[in-house]
């Protein structure tokens, strides 16, 4: 009978270690953000020293991708771990990410990272700009998040004109009153128009707050900053601080939130056991000029399928776990769902495709799983990478007025030795287009599209 209740002492405590070792996840998500818009990726005069020291102790990514070129499609494939076609979020040639007069959303028939931790004991809140869905069916309380702070869709909606809206293209910037842009907490409206001269520093706040108090349970933050997305906006203690102008001050703003964040987990004694990822869910805006950012030699930018709308900055940081590196693996943001899931033990549904892989072996020293990424304008497939080669079967740069260009055969670049994408290596690799053809045909006859959100 004693040994009956060691054992079960011993089981006890096992169990008890095992939960407490449950690592608490963040994913920090910026706003148009492009490849050569940090310090860390060669920006010469914004200043982020807090990321580019997150990315001496952690893992850099050159190779990273975002899911989609669009705020909505590539934040619903974040958090689902599936190509947003699949959900209907995809967007159409009318509306390319959902307006506050859409009556669509992200479906509940999704799960989202936050819906299956739940299901592991996490406390769960999304903080920043949400953009899938604003109905009180489709927020983030509505999607597996025990709370949420922040803007329900992007800072430059709810404008009183079009005027007004696009006053930022062309360098004037407008007072933030003009935007009627609400900040939410949970499912109310606490301000409107939100200050969004403050918001970078509130949303930091909420985000300190969250971790204090569930220090000692697991949790997941999702951290959606709401800049550099255009309009720019930055608090006083940053306006006028970064030679880049107002767009470095507010990158210069988010690296001191990020800073910040990394701080509260140290004091907190919770680093070693917190996976945090950083990343942007598109590349940047050129259309706005200097009010937009950088993707360094990549090909054109956030709308496009050229590189420079998905191919992004990305950092992983677990001190003690993640060891200090670069890597120029494939990796995606499809796939921060299964490994987020893998790191909490959490099994994968088993009743819908999933596009992500897990970036474990990867994150730990290993190589990637992922082999190919795949491009979508609306719900059209206009490019496939696989490995270092990348097809193009419709081209059309970001925000232009221009038709798009199809090409048979497509065009293929080999984007190791090109990565400015400018020339076309079909006639001497047609092995890799061919290669690419029968993913494209595989992938293609696995698509069921899900019923359009927008």
């Amino acid at each position: 009978m004693i040994r009956r209740i060691l054992t079960l002492l011993a089981l006890s405590a096992c169990i008890g270690i095992a939960a407490a070792k449950a690592p608490n996840i963040i994913i920090i998500l910026d706003d148009d953000l492009g490849y050569g818009d940090l310090g860390c990726y060669g920006h010469p005069t914004i200043n982020t020293p807090n990321l580019d020291r997150m990315a001496a102790e952690g893992l850099r990514f050159t190779e990273y991708y975002a899911p989609h070129n669009l705020c909505t499609p590539s934040r619903a494939a974040l958090l689902t771990g599936r190509l947003a076609l699949r959900s209907g979020m995809e967007g159409s040639e009318k509306h390319h990410v959902l307006y506050p007069y859409n009556d669509g959303g992200l479906p509940q028939t999704e799960i989202t990272i936050a819906r299956a931790l739940k299901t592991a004991g996490y406390s769960t809140c999304a903080i920043g700009k949400w953009h899938l869905g604003c109905l009180p069916q489709y927020l983030p309380t509505s999607h597996g998040f025990d709370y949420f702070f922040g803007l329900p869709y992007s800072n430059d909606m709810d404008t009183p004109s079009p005027k007004v809206r696009n006053q930022d293209s062309d360098g004037r910037h407008p007072d933030w009153h003009h935007f009627n842009v609400p900040l939410m907490r949970g499912t109310n409206i606490i301000e409107r128009p939100a200050n969004q001269e403050l918001l970078t520093q509130r949303y930091t706040a909420e985000a300190i707050k969250f971790v204090r108090e569930h220090r000692k349970e697991p949790f997941f933050m999702y951290f959606a900053h709401t800049f550099p997305h255009v309009p720019l906006f930055a608090s006083e203690k940053f306006k006028g601080k970064s030679k880049r102008g107002l767009f470095g001050d507010t990158v210069e703003e988010m690296d001191w939130s990020v800073g910040e964040l990394l701080r509260t987990l140290r004091e907190e004694k919770i680093a070693d056991n917190t996976f945090v990822f950083f990343t942007s869910d598109n590349g940047p805006w050129l259309i706005r000029k200097l009010n937009g950012g950088s993707a360094g030699l990549l090909r054109d930018g956030k709308g496009g399928t050229w590189d420079g709308g998905h191919h992004v900055p990305a950092i992983a940081w677990w001190p003690g776990k993640i060891k200090p590196g670069v890597t120029s693996e494939l990796a995606s943001g499809l796939d921060l769902f299964a490994t987020s899931l893998a790191l909490a033990e959490v099994q994968q549904p088993t009743d819908r495709i999933i596009d992500g892989i897990d970036m474990r072996p990867l994150l730990f020293g290993g190589k990637s799983q992922r082999d190919t990424i795949f491009f979508y304008a609306g719900p059209e497939l206009r490019a496939v990478r696989y490995n270092n080669y990348k097809a193009h079967y419709i081209t059309q740069d970001g925000y232009s007025k221009e038709p798009a260009a199809a090409h048979n055969p497509p065009l293929l670049m080999e984007v190791d030795q090109d990565p400015s994408e400018k020339f076309d290596q079909a006639k001497d690799h047609p092995d890799e287009l061919k290669a690419i053809e029968r993913i494209v045909s595989m992938h293609k006859a696995m698509m069921v599209p899900g019923k359009a959100q927008y």
